[in-house]
């Protein structure tokens, strides 16, 4: 779907923003700096309100990256009951390092301060959805869910 209407379908009330940059993003799996110019436009504030709030939460993201967004949680707890080697894993199976993309654009890999899901550690996402209590053995059947 084009990103003009996506906006157009939260155009109401500029306190809609944040859910149409997420509607924006799960469409595209990152913010074109076009659709930031649009939202800015359909919502009627300056370019550089739509951007900092684009910038300034982690679960956006201006930069192209794969469509399954996978999130690593590196909170206390998760690193405790082994993050790392989930993400030794994760980068393993995916021949990518945090921070990265797939060359084929289908996944990317980021680091998440906490996902909320403390009593399930470790735990990742993937555009949003949790797995928890996540072994490292059991990621290539995770991930084959979204190949």
């Amino acid at each position: 779907m084009d990103y003009k209407k996506i906006l157009e379908q939260y155009a109401a009330s500029s306190s809609n923003i944040m859910e149409a940059l997420h509607a924006v993003q799960d469409e595209y799996s990152y913010l074109p700096e076009e659709a930031i110019i649009e939202a800015a436009k359909v919502f009627g504030v300056p370019t550089a309100v739509v951007y900092s709030v684009a910038t300034y939460y982690s679960m956006f993201s201006i930069k192209e990256r794969g469509k399954n967004v996978i999130r690593i949680c590196e909170s206390a707890p998760c690193h405790i009951e082994g993050a790392a080697e989930l993400v030794a894993a994760l980068e393993a199976e995916l021949g990518i390092e945090m921070g990265e993309s797939t060359p084929d654009g289908r996944f990317a890999l980021e680091y998440a301060q906490c996902v909320g899901q403390c009593q399930g550690t470790p735990v990742f996402t993937i555009n949003r959805k949790p797995y928890l209590n996540v072994k490292p053995e059991s990621v290539p059947g995770i991930l084959d869910e979204y190949r």
